[in-house]
């Protein structure tokens, strides 16, 4: 008989719903699921009010709210990846033949700074493509989830009554990252990027966690045995889900679902890795980047930012 209850904020995703739905249950507590219908408003919940036990966050949110004294804890259980060549569009009447035309000019991001996919973005811009990123001036469409955070001098906030959207049609900013524009002016900044990412998986293991699962301190402190305890069921509902991949028995498969079949196709293993030494080229991948684009003040090590050994986890 499970003694408590766990308020907890996730998406419901081929790999959670097993939890969701009660088909998975966990060792001695159970879950008390609150729909939050975008799940980006949990993570600001969590970070600002720590409003849930157990909550689903972006990699870069939890990386920003850790440096800043949060109160919480990731487990090493990546919900969501996904890659991002794909995510930056630029004014194609603008002349820009390739990344490197965006230095001295203005690009816009989605919400905030340390929003995860423009790390991703601006990562690859730098690593792959050799693009100065400070030689581009970020206009944010929104603020950060972390308050206390502070971004560079070259991030500034979009001006009042405009819109990143209206901005990238009329050539005011040269591109923008995480935004939807049908618009014949707007196009991708890479050709092929769907491919591009998966010819960065092929080519060096290049496969981005956007989201990760985060416990409140005073939990994973006063109950031993809870992150483990989470760690299994969350386990459990993925390994079923990896399963009906391998089999194609998804009967109606969504985009993530296509994605995850793809990479296994690639690699030929679990899509889903949950732990740090199967993650860990990304776990360092981001926190460099992060680093480098003036989020982190320091690149905070893996077991600040993942202590299994102290929370009772194999890896």
């Amino acid at each position: 008989m499970a003694d408590h209850t766990l308020k907890t904020a996730i998406q419901t995703q081929g790999h959670t719903r097993a939890l969701k739905d009660g088909t998975v249950n966990p060792k001695n507590f159970d879950f008390a699921f609150e729909d939050v219908p975008v799940i980006i408003q949990a993570f600001r919940r969590m970070v600002r009010g720590l409003e849930f036990d157990v909550s689903e966050m972006a990699i870069t949110t939890y990386l920003c709210a850790k440096e800043h004294g949060k109160r919480f804890t990731a487990l090493p259980i990546f919900l969501v990846r996904a890659f991002h060549h794909g995510a930056i569009v630029v004014n194609t009447k603008l002349g820009i033949r390739g990344p490197k035309d965006l230095e001295g000019k203005k690009v816009g991001v989605n919400r905030g700074y340390t929003v995860t996919t423009g790390v991703w973005v601006r990562g690859i811009l730098q690593h792959e493509y050799g693009v100065d990123l400070d030689a581009i001036t970020w206009v944010l469409s929104g603020d950060e989830h972390v308050a206390e955070y502070r971004p560079p001098a070259n991030v500034v906030p979009i001006a009042a009554g405009k819109k990143l959207e209206d901005m990238l049609i009329a050539g005011e900013i040269a591109g923008a990252i995480g935004v939807d524009v049908n618009h014949p002016d707007v196009g991708p900044l890479l050709p092929d990027a769907t491919e591009a990412g998966f010819a960065a998986l092929r080519r060096n293991g290049h496969y981005p966690i956007n989201h990760a699962l985060v416990v409140k301190d005073e939990l994973l402190q006063s109950r031993p045995g809870l992150a483990r305890d989470i760690y299994e069921a969350f386990g459990e509902a993925k390994h079923r889900y990896v399963e009906q991949l391998r089999r194609n028995q998804i009967a109606e498969p969504n985009r993530a679902d296509r994605l995850y079949q793809r990479v296994m196709e690639i690699t030929g293993a679990d899509p889903l890795p949950y732990g740090v030494a199967a993650s860990r080229p990304m776990i360092d991948a981001v926190v460099q980047y992060a680093a480098e684009q003036g989020i982190l003040t320091r690149p905070a090590t893996v077991d600040e930012l993942f202590p299994v050994k102290a929370l009772g986890l194999a890896d």
